[in-house]
This record gives structure tokens, sequence and C-alpha cells, in this order.
């Protein structure tokens, strides 16, 4: 069951310019890699998803439930770009309180906390002050945050930002082993690295409009051949935005 975008329009004031102008998305299984420029509208479009957001036209739904119910927004969790590690709570206690705000009973999210933190691999850090965690560790307790009350669709925004290329690394095999078992994944970045080999599909966004989305292997086939590996994700995504921009 995917989240859908019907023809959705948004703006933050009615004299502000579209963000998205009727944009039309449904998530793929698995793991997806949401690539665009800064201002491109992928913020946005992960707000809209999650719920957090209320469309000016259009429908966000996931099968019989749409943005404004509940049981959406116990299906769908959000990520935001900055996780604050919260003064004098440890791991397993910040997690546990995100999920007593979203309508957990304390017993239960205090047991959730631990298996949220055990799919993230932090079990041996729970105890931890989460002002103690690495930016690397703090980012997983944001995971385990959005997976606490069981969502089944994570978005996460620009979650890699700032991490050394081995936290990278460590990261993106979190989020495939997820992506895997239990969960669709939309991971939004604006750098191609993200990409590597272990996302199941690409969507680009480009000014609020969608210019390409499809399995990873049809969006690397358009670096022309002969391109060297290591760069093939970066000439693809090149590619896509001038055809992108030939078009108008």
């Amino acid at each position: 069951m995917s989240v859908e975008m019907d023809s959705v329009s948004f703006s933050y004031g009615r004299r502000s310019p579209h963000i998205l102008h009727e944009l039309s998305y449904a998530l793929p299984d698995g793991f997806t890699v949401l690539l665009g420029p800064n201002g491109a509208g992928k913020s946005t479009l992960l707000k809209l998803a999650c719920g957090l957001n209320r469309p000016t036209a259009g429908t966000v739904r996931r099968g019989q439930y749409t943005s404004h119910d509940r049981e959406f927004l116990t299906q769908v969790a959000w990520m935001p770009q900055n996780i604050t590690a919260m003064t004098g709570l440890t791991a397993r206690e910040q997690v546990a309180y995100t999920g007593w705000l979203k309508g957990m009973n304390r017993r239960d999210a205090w047991d959730a906390a631990a298996t949220a933190l055990d799919r993230v691999r932090l079990r041996d850090r729970a105890d931890v002050k989460a002002k103690q965690l690495s930016g690397g560790q703090l980012r997983r307790v944001g995971v385990a945050s959005a997976l606490v009350h069981d969502a089944e669709v994570l978005l996460l925004d620009e979650p890699t930002a700032g991490m050394d290329p081995t936290q990278r690394r460590v990261f993106r095999d979190l989020v495939r082993t997820l992506a895997t078992k239990e969960v669709q994944v939309l991971m939004s970045t604006h750098d191609v690295a993200d990409l590597a080999e272990e996302a199941d599909h690409v969507t680009v966004l480009t000014d609020g409009s969608i210019t390409f989305t499809g399995p990873t292997r049809d969006f690397l086939a358009h670096a022309p051949a002969g391109t060297p590996e290591a760069r093939r994700a970066e000439v693809s995504y090149t590619t896509v935005a001038d055809q992108s921009a030939a078009l108008g």
C-alpha cells in the first residue's frame, strides 16, 4: 500500500507562489531516493506526504485514509533534517518520549523504544545521554523515534547532511535493511552520492515538478556509454536536469 499524491498543489500563503503544482506521485515499494537541488520542493513534498502540511488542492492518501485521518498519521512517519538531543534524556528516554507524544501510553512507549533502538543498531547506546551521542548516532535515534509507533512508511529529509563518509555508509546500510524487511522509505537528498547502489528507485524533483521517477537502473541508463562507474549517478542526474530544462 503506497502513499499517493493526487494533483497536489501547495503554497505557504494565498499570495505566495506554488511550491508544488498539480503534482501526482505514488511512492514505490522499497527504498526510494528523492533527488533535487536545494529549493526544488523536496522538504515540502515530504511534509505533505506525512500529513504535517495540508495541500491547498488535491489529496494525499494511503489506501482508504487521507492525510487528515489519524490512521494515516500512525502509518506514516517523518524525520526532519535536524534532530535535537533532549537535555537530560537518554537515547531510550528520548525515543520513548516521542512515542508518548504520538499517543502511546508510557509503558508501551518505553518497551517500543527498546525495540526501535534495536532496529537501528543502537541497543548498546540506549542508556547513554542523547547529548553524548555522535552526530550519526543521533540521526539513528531520529529514525528510531520515527519508527517507535510501528510506522509502515518512513520519510527522511536530508538525513545524511553533515555526516562523514563512514557515517553515511552505515546510515545507508541501515535504511537499506529497513526498506528490505519492513517499511517503504523515501529519502530526500541533493547529493547523488546518497544514491549508491542500494536504492530501488529514484525520483527527481525540479522546480516543484517530478522530472523522473523509476527504477535505479533506468535512472543510471541516462549516463552515456563509457561513463566511469563512480560518476554514473552524477552524470545521469545532470542529464535528467538538462532534459528537463530543454523541455521548458
